[in-house]
């Protein structure tokens, strides 16, 4: 899938990405390919999976 970082707490190495589908997933520090932070408004690819707390980002690559 393909969005923007909504938000990133690189403090906390958390944020979401809001996706072209509109909808908001959780993206961990530990997703981003090279643990890098992420920025606002910052465009992305990634994949979905599912975990206890709902959907979350994986394979995050900085496009």
């Amino acid at each position: 899938m393909k969005g923007k970082v909504k938000m990133f707490n690189s403090a906390r190495s958390f944020g979401f990405i809001t996706g072209d589908d509109g909808k908001d997933v959780y993206v961990h520090t530990s997703a981003v390919e090279g643990g890098a932070a992420l920025a606002p408004g910052e465009a992305v690819e990634y994949e979905i999976e599912s975990s206890e707390r709902g959907p979350r980002a994986k394979g995050v690559k900085k496009v």
